[in-house]
């Protein structure tokens, strides 16, 4: 079964600072573990896929215009308070499994290495329909 695994971040539910008020020893603390949640992930065989997201500012918003034409809205979005800062496709073999892999990248280190305790939300990756024959 695949899960996919969305790291979300909220100001408004922060118990940290942002991460552009870390040290440069934290930021690297905090990319390695994701590195390292990468490589386990990668050498049990449960990741699918995952990257970590650009912030908000960077953002677009895409609408379909006047014959399919593509409308942009650029950012920042200043009404932005949550945002999807990152996610893992895993392949595991029970939901259980795909609960403790997102508990793990929850314990991510923050400013003076304790752990953000971010959520990080667990969805079922739906696949098609069964075809009849």
């Amino acid at each position: 079964m695949k899960y996919m695994l969305l790291m979300q971040f909220s100001e408004a539910a922060a118990e940290f600072p942002p991460i552009h008020t870390w040290t440069p020893e934290e930021i690297q603390a905090h990319i390695a573990f994701m590195g390292d949640v990468n490589g386990k992930l990668t050498a049990s065989g449960e990741l699918a896929g995952g990257e970590g997201l650009a912030m908000p500012d960077q953002a677009k918003i895409v609408r379909a215009g006047d014959g399919g034409a593509p409308v942009v809205t650029e950012g920042p979005f200043a009404e932005t308070k949550e945002w999807l800062a990152g996610y893992w496709i895993v392949d595991t073999d029970t939901p259980e499994r795909a609960v403790e892999i997102a508990a793990y990248i929850s314990t991510a280190p923050g400013p003076g290495g304790r752990p953000l305790n971010m959520p990080i939300e667990v969805r079922q990756v739906m696949s098609a329909p069964p075809q009849e024959h």
